[in-house]
């Protein structure tokens, strides 16, 4: 039987709690998979990988590919290949959106498991953001984010929401239920996703069945006491509260 491979740089806490330092390269990133998002070294901009190319969101909005050497702090990827197909209908916002992809995987019992969604559709509006680089050490990303986070509204276009779900039991690790990144099907626009409403789109969902975690290397990880990582401030800046 085939195993599906979820690869993860870093934790979420550790990023939580401002280890913003690279861990891999885009480079090396990309050869654990064809779909995933996250973001790039000192926080510049949010990662969106769609079709084995890794996009960089600025904090305008606008899209580029990211360089083969750009620094991995913090993302996660697979390969979506054979997951399941559906077609999914008028949803008015990102809870309705959620709600029926986790429906979905209910119905196969993989509430406990990891997924990637990637849903292909219109969209009438997306709330999304972008921040801009900020180095720093043992400095919050929610304070990152307070300085350096741009908001922006897209309206009336095609484009692909990438979906990634961990279930409760692993949160901290990663956020616990869906986190959506956004990339317009030209290419040009893109984000992380706090608001969206879609008009129709078909979605493709992968069951994954294995986790690989590749920690930080080098000694400033260890600093960092990763249990002290707000759980409200990590939801906040999920929410585009940052």
């Amino acid at each position: 039987m085939k195993s599906n491979k979820i690869y993860q740089v870093s934790t979420l806490q550790a990023l939580a709690l401002g280890y913003t330092r690279p861990v891999v390269t885009v480079q090396e990133f990309m050869e654990h998979g064809d779909t995933g998002l996250g973001t790039f070294e000192n926080v510049d901009g949010e990662m969106i990988v769609l079709d084995g190319v890794c996009y960089q969101a600025k904090p305008d909005g606008s899209i580029i590919c990211s360089e083969n050497s750009a620094g991995v702090p913090f993302a996660v990827t697979g390969f979506v290949n054979n997951g399941r197909k559906f077609k999914m209908g008028e949803m008015p916002d990102i809870d309705a959106i959620k709600l029926e992809l986790t429906l979905k995987i209910e119905e196969d019992f993989g509430l406990n498991s990891i997924h990637i969604a990637r849903i292909d559709g219109f969209f009438d509006v997306i709330h999304a953001r972008a921040g801009a680089p900020y180095r720093s050490q043992h400095v919050s990303l929610k304070d990152i984010l307070s300085k350096t986070q741009k908001d922006f509204c897209i309206e009336k276009l095609y484009g692909t929401l990438v979906c990634v779900y961990y279930p409760d039991y692993m949160d901290g690790i990663n956020a616990a239920g869906w986190h959506l990144h956004f990339v317009s099907k030209d290419k040009t626009l893109g984000g992380h996703v706090f608001k969206v409403s879609m008009t129709s789109g078909e979605c493709q969902l992968q069951k994954m069945d294995r986790i690989e975690i590749q920690l930080p290397r080098e000694a400033a990880f260890d600093t960092y006491s990763l249990k002290e990582a707000s759980q409200d401030e990590i939801e906040e800046v999920e929410l585009g509260k940052g």
